[in-house]
């Protein structure tokens, strides 16, 4: 069975007073969030690096965090100790995916890989099955608020023939562009521009979720 259809929240920041700003306008329509986090290595943009003080937040939020750094395998236990439920490894940047997964799966969270714009699907080579879902980048990994590249669902559609696991979606997430995403195959979303750069991020949200009612 398909999972059902989840749009998230994603924070892409450099100061922790502008991601508790989000954190407290996204609890009043969602308890899932999609934290980005960059080393300035694997794209030339930097986020806030530190685990610590999402830790009080833990309880009130699913936090699932999206890795884009060298050997993510190295951030995944202090980010678990601070409650992060879900992670996101890109596969560009990492030597060992079945390590990464190994080490997640330890952690008793819920992993999966992503691919960038640019990488093909078959960069992911831990078998599907030791996965929880997949993701792929529908702009160039690195940067909020850039236009949608449908070329990218051809990656979707890649791996929504070969499994019925979530295939997460990631950039340029619009009332427009989700329907395409969906069509494609994938049942996760995430959006951050459409709902941030918004007087209300609630009724873009609520525009997003009634796309995803349509048939």
């Amino acid at each position: 069975m398909l999972s059902m259809y989840e749009i998230i929240p994603g924070i892409l920041e450099q100061e922790w007073s502008e991601i508790e700003k989000k954190l407290v306008i996204i609890k009043r329509f969602t308890h899932t969030v999609h934290i980005d986090l960059l080393d300035g290595k694997f794209a030339p943009n930097t986020t806030w690096l530190d685990p610590t003080p999402f830790a009080k937040y833990s309880k009130e939020f699913f936090l699932e965090l999206h890795m884009m750094v060298e050997e993510p395998i190295g951030y995944v236990d202090s980010w678990a100790d601070a409650g992060v439920k879900r992670f996101i490894g890109q596969a560009e940047k990492m030597h060992d995916q079945e390590a990464f997964v190994d080490r997640v799966k330890k952690r008793k969270a819920q992993v999966g890989l992503a691919v960038d714009a640019q990488t093909k699907p078959e960069a992911i080579v831990v078998p599907y099955e030791k996965l929880d879902f997949l993701f792929a980048m529908t702009v160039k990994a690195g940067f909020s608020h850039q236009s949608f590249l449908p070329d990218c669902l051809a990656k979707v559609r890649f791996f929504r023939e070969k499994t019925t696991l979530p295939i997460e979606v990631d950039g340029g997430i619009n009332d427009k562009t989700i329907i395409l995403a969906k069509n494609a195959g994938a049942t996760r979303f995430i959006s951050t521009g459409f709902l941030f750069k918004s007087d209300d991020p609630a009724e873009k949200f609520a525009a997003l979720s009634s796309c995803l009612d349509r048939r």
